[in-house]
């Protein structure tokens, strides 16, 4: 396997023919916005297929350029969790994917990668009715706070984040978010 044959197959597998496989494979930023073409085409096929997945995580995870490739696969991670039906889904999707993040050199990537898992695995859990105690709210990234406090519709998640957020910023906007819901509910 080389770049160069798996860049090709990857483009090809999306349907991506304007992407010139050389230039891609010359330059970082240009291979590094074709996986994340890539990696939306494949977000968004309506049907999961996690061995073709899982091939494609192992391609990109090949390129010599760590970061692009951590890029790519963070890109899928979120495409994914966002088209799932819900949490066991998603979990079922992942338990495929972490193997192959081992191939990453850099430890803080790989963690990287498992926490963002581990994040959308929480957020689909809450849209899912699930609402989080402030210790499990602990176990997720200030990221994953700041996404909830912006987009939860559930009162009691976003008083669970006024309260118990990490930062000062998620808390004001949860509990700014609970106030002008309550007043839209009336009285």
């Amino acid at each position: 396997m080389t770049l160069r044959s798996d860049v090709a197959e990857l483009l090809a597998g999306a349907g991506i023919l304007d992407v010139d496989v050389d230039d891609a494979v010359a330059d970082e930023h240009v291979r590094s916005s074709a996986y994340q073409r890539v990696v939306s085409v494949t977000a968004s096929s309506p049907r999961r297929d996690r061995d073709r997945d899982r091939a494609i995580v192992t391609m990109i995870l090949r390129d010599p350029i760590e970061i692009v490739s951590k890029s790519a696969v963070v890109a899928l991670v979120d495409g994914i969790a966002m088209q799932v039906t819900g949490p066991a889904e998603f979990q079922q999707w992942s338990a495929e994917l972490l193997p192959e993040i081992g191939r990453l050199k850099a430890e803080g990537n790989r963690e990287f990668i498992r926490r963002r898992v581990h994040d959308w695995l929480f957020y689909l859990s809450i849209e899912d009715g699930h609402v989080p105690t402030p210790v499990e709210l602990a176990t997720v990234t200030d990221w994953m706070q700041r996404l909830l406090a912006e987009e939860s519709a559930s009162p009691a998640v976003l008083a669970v984040l006024a309260e118990s957020g990490n930062r000062k910023k998620t808390r004001n906007v949860a509990k700014n978010r609970a106030g002008s819901r309550r007043l839209s509910a009336g009285p």
